[in-house]
């Protein structure tokens, strides 16, 4: 009895196991661990030279729409010896969600930056700042880890924590302007398959994927983490719910979520899932740029509010200012 009952358990934990094996993996493949995305990323670590036109690093995704009744991205990149002037229609080459009420359409965007940037005497604060902050190779504008003061109960809160985005980081504002809030470089879908290089802040510095590279050669990696301490609650007031703390890990950024590279230049990191994402400060001198500033948000999730007009605004300030402080 005792062989005959181990010829039939032998068979049965290995389905058992091979189940749970095959659960794993499914698991895997929907949800990549950090690790396996620095993995898959390990083919993006070139980027354009710092201080050379870069525009080898901006795809053409001119054969691609949001929808078949959207228009195809059309961005243009041109260089001088001394500035990098991009323009875009700020369109997405993946399916438009809609993550807001606001609709989807094109745009007139022109972001003008340094070549050759170099840091200021002090970094520039974006908190609670609204507007363009920096934009993507795919010609996507970028906003910083802050919302609008609609609805109030998510004022100037966290759009990536109270799951305002979609699957690549962004949403539409009320000028049917889409925007970053954070990138999923990771899904294929987002097009960020060209290079390390995933965008520039309108200080001119590069914005790199979350890939470090530890020497010249990049032998060595690492993947970017943020210095800032969750102290709060995010869903209002993100800025409030932070503290910079650091961090001796060879991967933490600093408060600007950059880092000086192994070559000796500086560079943003994203930190696709931890505050503040894309940017967190200016280190250099930010250039005025032409578009649409963040405008109040509209009511959304059902809260009563009102949808402030587009705004002209020039720098990565807006015209809005900081809101006043949260009631205590």
């Amino acid at each position: 009895m005792y062989f005959r009952r181990s010829t039939v358990l032998v068979p049965i934990l290995f389905i058992l196991l091979a189940g749970a094996l095959a659960c794993a993996s499914t698991s895997k493949s929907s949800t990549p661990s950090p690790t396996a995305a620095a993995s898959a990323a390990k083919s993006l670590t070139t980027h354009p030279t710092f201080g050379t036109c870069p525009s080898s690093a901006f795809p053409d995704l001119s054969g691609t729409s949001a929808g078949a009744n959207y228009a195809a991205p059309n961005v243009t990149v041109k260089c001088t010896d001394t500035e990098v002037t991009v323009t875009s229609n700020n369109m997405i080459s993946y399916e438009f969600v809609k993550k807001t009420p606001n609709a989807l359409a094109p745009q007139n965007f022109t972001w003008k930056f340094p070549l050759k940037p170099t840091k200021a005497a002090t970094p520039t604060s974006i908190e609670n700042r609204l507007g363009t902050l920096g934009f993507s190779v795919t010609g996507i504008a970028i906003y910083g880890p802050t919302e609008g003061p609609m609805p109030a109960a998510e004022a100037y809160g966290d759009p990536v924590g109270n799951g305002l985005l979609d699957r690549c980081g962004g949403h539409t504002g009320p000028s049917s302007d889409y925007h970053y809030h954070t990138i999923i470089y990771t899904d294929a879908a987002c097009n960020f398959e060209t290079s390390q290089l995933v965008g520039f802040a309108i200080d001119g510095f590069p914005i790199y994927n979350s890939v470090i590279c530890l020497d010249t050669g990049c032998i060595q990696t690492t993947l970017a983490k943020s210095g800032y301490t969750k102290t709060g609650d995010s869903k209002t007031y993100v800025w409030k719910a932070y503290t910079f703390s650091g961090g001796t890990d060879s991967g933490t950024l600093d408060a600007c979520n950059g880092r000086t590279e192994a070559d000796g230049t500086y560079a943003y990191h994203l930190t696709p899932t931890q505050f503040p994402y894309i940017i967190g400060c200016l280190v250099g001198t930010a250039t005025t740029q032409t578009g649409n500033a963040a405008a109040p948000m509209p009511q959304m999730q059902g809260q009563q509010g009102q949808q402030g007009p587009g705004q002209q605004g020039p720098g990565p300030q807006g015209p809005q200012g900081p809101p006043p402080a949260p009631p205590k």
